[in-house]
């Protein structure tokens, strides 16, 4: 162990008769500690919300979504081939999309239809991720069971409409048979629920209704054409790029469009950044707290240990000498702050995200208790933060240790 290093630790370690240096040296210790547990767990939390909203969102909505601007899709089983051949496409499906009034026990509501392809459904997988039963999809694919077309219900669009499993549904659309005058007269058509879907978005949960396709092409009059193609993709933060390489493939800008999961939901995660970020600048400022503390500390000790340093530097040791002293000194307490503060913010962390004793209401939060996500990046940046700040705290301090004139210290000793 060098000179430094021995020197330091034993003054830390010394019995001293102002035992008031010793108090603030453990208070230093304590608020770099909690500076450092309140960022992980804040941060963990924060960034749990994210994945938990990224999470559910993209399990009910698409990663891209590609739409002709002229109107409905006719040669959608081409337009799915030619997307398919894109690098990075997972899965590409035709969707009808309408808004109707559905009309049960209750009375009549509102609800957005989104016709799907029960086979390509049930290969993607992507519905049993709203916990979408085989039964339900089954029913979809041969509704022999059933003495009307199948439909099923968010879960809370279910319960406004009081209709449940294998209950008949009337649904009225604006878009029914044209009339001799050219006009379009409403359709109503009844439906038999082959099931319920719980997505955890209240949005999604109290307003979507899915159906075959080609009942959503019959109840939106648009025939054999789709609304959209709804693509999945491989990489998600590759969702942009591939965008842009569908509408490259499909032609002229001005018959196609699409957007991404991400341009959908920019406000949102930027929203959420933008809480991250400033969260941490908040909450970095306790440490910075701490980091006063540490220069307290360390100019008391300097002023204690005048006669020590004096006769230090007339011994032979230099200034670079006597300024690592006081730095080792204070960065040993922003290791042991920091170290503290990383292992009680990841016991907190776990114990948050094993016992979820920590409730949230579900139709507020899209989510039961208090999500949880330790991140490599934010414990290296918060662990990096708070040694850098321990760190310039013993600038001045050392400094005006290392500057100290022997001669003046010993001069009425």
């Amino acid at each position: 162990m060098s000179l430094e290093k021995t020197i330091a630790f034993r003054y830390m370690r010394a019995k001293r008769q102002k035992n008031f240096i010793s108090l603030i040296t453990v208070i230093s210790i304590l608020g770099v500690g909690l500076g450092v547990a309140a960022l992980i767990v804040v941060l963990a939390v924060l960034a749990g919300f994210e994945s938990n909203l990224k999470e559910k969102f993209l399990g009910i909505t698409a990663h891209v979504v590609i739409a002709n601007i002229n109107g409905g899709i006719r040669d959608w089983p081409e337009v799915v081939e030619r997307i398919k051949t894109v690098p990075g496409v997972k899965s590409a499906e035709p969707f009808v999309y309408g808004q109707v009034l559905g009309t049960g026990p209750r009375g009549p509501s509102g609800m957005m239809i989104k016709g799907i392809d029960p086979e390509l459904a049930a290969q993607d997988g992507q519905l049993s991720k709203v916990g979408l039963t085989a039964r339900a999809l089954d029913l979809l694919r041969d509704p022999t069971d059933l003495t009307d077309p199948p439909i099923i219900l968010g879960r809370d669009l279910s319960s406004q409409l009081n209709v449940y499993l294998y209950d008949q549904l009337k649904v009225i659309s604006p878009f029914g048979r044209v009339t001799p005058l050219g006009a379009r007269a409403p359709l109503t058509s009844a439906y038999q629920v082959a099931g319920t879907f719980y997505s955890g978005v209240y949005e999604y949960d109290s307003n979507m209704a899915y159906m075959t396709l080609a009942e959503a092409q019959k109840l939106m009059g648009m025939d054999d054409e789709a609304s959209t193609i709804e693509v999945m993709v491989e990489d998600i933060y590759q969702a942009g790029k591939i965008r842009e390489d569908i509408l490259d493939l499909m032609g002229p800008e001005d018959y196609w469009w699409g957007h991404d999961w991400m341009q959908r939901n920019v406000q949102l995660f930027a929203a959420l950044k933008l809480e991250q970020t400033a969260m941490f600048v908040v909450l970095t400022l306790i440490i910075v707290v701490a980091a006063f503390n540490i220069i307290s500390t360390l100019i008391m000790m300097v002023m204690e240990k005048t006669r020590d340093i004096a006769i230090l530097k007339s011994m032979g040791a230099t200034r670079q000498q006597i300024r690592r002293i006081f730095t080792i000194q204070g960065l040993t307490v922003g290791i042991i702050g920091t170290v503290g503060g990383l292992t009680t913010g990841l016991l907190l962390c776990l114990a948050l995200k094993k016992y979820k004793f920590i409730e949230l209401p579900m139709e507020i939060y899209m989510m039961d208790s208090l999500p949880v996500e330790v991140r490599l990046i934010h414990i290296l940046l918060t662990v990096a933060v708070s040694l850098a700040i321990s760190y310039l705290a013993t600038i001045y301090p050392a400094k005006q240790a290392a500057g100290l004139d022997p001669v003046e210290a010993l001069r009425y000793e």
